[in-house]
């Protein structure tokens, strides 16, 4: 048996950003006079922004309301971006190898805005039946509920669907969801072992996922 779909993370699978995040945050962090620490990357890694943007202005003591460090966050991500996203080498290709056997979806941490840029300048944008933003569900990775929210939106029972993930939070995310999980370990932000194990399929890079990795 197999699965009858697919539902791909964003950041650090598709497009090489996770440290773009990072960069973005810690500069914003350290000009507005916040607190910013080793652990803070990691920390907020999979969450969604009302998450993160909550994280930030309490515990990284970043003045302003989070909706207003969400925005500020937001806009600078889409300046770095720009016109071409740093897409992760193979990814559009992988996307299009599964997306010829089975109907995909996206289930990111990534703000609505950033989720259409990467996809309309990958030329992605029609290769996914439906996308989802965490800050559309309750609760950000490692919570299912991005996963399962996408599952419902392609009309397919998670427990049938393969998902694609890079970090320890979205594996966990995935595989409490039900899913079948294939992991491409970020390699700026490695997941935990304990976090890897959870996976059922390792694959060293984007570029080399296959539908033989969906196989139950």
């Amino acid at each position: 048996m197999s699965v009858g779909a697919v539902v791909f993370d964003l950041d650090g699978v598709i497009v090489d950003s996770e440290q773009v995040w990072d960069e973005v945050r810690e500069a914003y962090v350290h000009e507005t006079g916040g607190t910013y620490s080793a652990d803070s990357a990691r920390d907020m890694m999979g969450m969604s922004s009302p998450e993160w943007s909550r994280y930030m202005a309490e515990t990284l003591q970043v003045p302003g309301t989070p909706e207003e460090i969400n925005t500020a966050i937001v806009e600078r991500m889409l300046a770095r971006y720009g016109e071409a996203p740093p897409l992760l080498p193979g990814a559009v290709e992988a996307v299009r190898r599964i997306g010829a056997w089975v109907p995909l979806a996206i289930a990111s941490s990534s703000n609505r805005e950033l989720i259409d840029v990467v996809l309309h300048a990958s030329g992605l944008a029609g290769d996914f039946a439906a996308t989802v933003s965490s800050e559309e569900v309750p609760r950000g990775k490692p919570f299912p509920d991005v996963y399962l929210e996408a599952a419902r939106r392609l009309g397919a029972d998670a427990s049938r669907c393969g998902a694609v993930e890079d970090s320890h939070n979205g594996i966990r995310s995935a595989k409490a969801a039900g899913m079948r999980v294939v992991a491409v370990p970020n390699p700026h932000y490695p997941p935990d072992d304990e976090a890897l194990a959870l996976a059922d399929v390792v694959v060293p890079s984007i570029g080399e996922l296959q539908v033989e990795h969906f196989a139950v």
